[in-house]
């Protein structure tokens, strides 16, 4: 799978902020991890402060000076909001665009109105995949869980026979495919090529939301039947009445264009694909052409741009003023405050990881391990997203640990360790993933239930994703 050059890292690596052996780095990284556990499950902390106060543990129990400590976990905060923050903002304004002005509805609605029957649980994996691409995973959940409540009920259909191929589309986007904050942040620990990590992302996505989404759905609904919960089915922005005269209120907007809202969403994926492609092709970085794709494929460029248009395309389409899209654009960045501090945190909390020595101390120790480094990467993401619950957090504290790994891999074995890490990091949603308790409540199951069908679908994506990556990996 990968050489592992140790005399070449070490030659070149940051001298440790330690000088802890093998085995006190061991029992300090299982210290900081259990601490943030502990915190997370037990005392229902926060993840930021989780991941803040395991990075003091971790470096404690290394015996490293705290000053050094401190400057190790700033600086990986900071590098990582700086390296990702704007994206993950970008992203949200790109989706509150998208679900206010009705864009998500036109998609919707075009697709079903051209479907039936049997191909329906293939219509709405269809339309959780594109809708996921530029939405954090909650905010699909909220979008896209009244539409299939809705399907179910007016369809007569089972409900996990609409839901879990939805469900699917959404959490594959999210472990998978950049610019979800889990991908891009490992992305960036392991110096991958984000051009080729989303072609394979894309590679392995397909297969793998279709045996969790479509095919899993049969199995699911035979085991849980359970009627809608009309009670958890909201009126959609078009359908507001208002309540003296009955109709559409002023509120419910003007669906944009099916195309120009298809075209909008596409657009930041096609922008670093073409980036991907012409690097491929051209293979020269002062080609005029390759410089120019540079530019316009980077994922910061990309997503802007797709804001910009989505302005037009999105807000100005379904009727909103220029200060409604302002205040658009506002209200999408309040909800992201957490979820950058936690990524931030996670950063904070590979680079003292990396400063302590422990990514070299996993490299060496890997050369006399008879798994392959892919593996080993989705078997590190499996233990802590059992642990914490949190997908994000498995993905950027895996990230660090594994690292090291990518020194001497290709550029296209970069991009799957990427992925390796990612579908580790959706292993077996529980009690302790607030995404469990989403889907419970959205869906009206109990616990047993929520098991059975959302955390199995869970378990078949990372397991499906991990095998397609090692299979690539053998022939790429």
């Amino acid at each position: 799978m990968t050489s592992l050059n140790v005399e070449t890292l070490a030659a070149d690596a940051v001298e440790p902020i330690t000088s802890a052996g093998h085995a006190q780095l061991g029992i300090a990284v299982l210290a900081g991890i259990a601490v943030i556990v502990l915190l997370i499950t037990k005392f229902k902390v926060h993840a930021f402060l989780a991941l803040t106060i395991g990075s003091l543990a971790l470096g404690a129990f290394a015996g490293a000076p705290l000053d050094k400590v401190i400057t190790s976990f700033t600086a990986g905060l900071g590098s990582t909001v700086a390296g990702v923050g704007v994206l993950i903002a970008l992203g949200a304004i790109l989706g509150k665009l998208l679900a206010d002005s009705g864009g998500a509805d036109q998609i919707v609605d075009t697709i079903l109105a051209r479907t039936g029957g049997r191909s329906m649980p293939w219509a709405m994996v269809l339309i959780a995949s594109v809708i996921g691409l530029p939405l954090f995973f909650e905010v699909g959940i909220v979008l896209l869980i009244p539409v299939v409540l809705m399907v179910a009920k007016r369809g007569n259909y089972s409900l996990m026979r609409i839901g879990i191929p939805a469900l699917a589309g959404l959490s594959v986007m999210h472990g998978l495919i950049p610019p979800h904050p889990g991908p891009l942040v490992a992305i960036d620990a392991v110096d991958a090529n984000l051009g080729v990590t989303l072609a394979l992302g894309v590679l392995v996505a397909i297969p793998t939301v279709i045996i969790a989404g479509p095919l899993f759905s049969k199995v699911a609904a035979r085991w849980v039947d359970v009627p809608v919960p009309e009670k958890m089915i909201p009126r959609r922005p078009s359908e507001e009445l208002d309540a003296a005269t009955g109709e559409p209120g002023e509120g419910a907007p003007r669906l944009p264009g099916f195309g120009a809202t298809l075209a909008t969403v596409l657009l930041p994926v096609v922008l670093m694909l073409a980036k991907a492609l012409v690097d491929i092709v051209l293979d020269d970085p002062e080609h005029t052409v390759q410089r120019v794709f540079d530019v316009v494929g980077s994922p910061l460029i990309a997503l802007l741009a797709a804001v910009v248009v989505g302005m037009f395309t999105l807000g100005r389409a379904a009727g909103f003023s220029k200060g409604r899209i302002t205040a658009t654009v506002d209200k999408s960045l309040a909800p992201i405050a957490g979820i950058l501090l936690i990524v931030g945190a996670g950063g904070g909390f590979k680079q003292t990881l990396i400063d302590s020595g422990v990514g070299r101390m996993v490299l060496q120790i890997s050369e006399d391990w008879a798994i392959p480094a892919l593996l080993l990467a989705w078997l590190i993401a499996v233990v802590i997203r059992l642990a914490t619950g949190s997908a994000t957090v498995a993905t950027v504290s895996a990230a660090g640990l594994v690292a090291p790994l990518a020194a001497d891999m290709s550029t296209t074995h970069a991009a799957l360790l990427v992925l390796a890490i990612g579908a580790g990091s959706l292993f077996f949603s529980h009690v302790n993933d607030a995404g469990f308790w989403l889907v419970k409540e959205y869906f009206g199951m109990d616990v047993g239930q929520t098991i059975k069908t959302w955390s199995v679908m869970e378990t078949i994506i990372s397991v499906v994703a991990g095998a397609f990556v090692l299979l690539l990996s053998l022939v790429l």
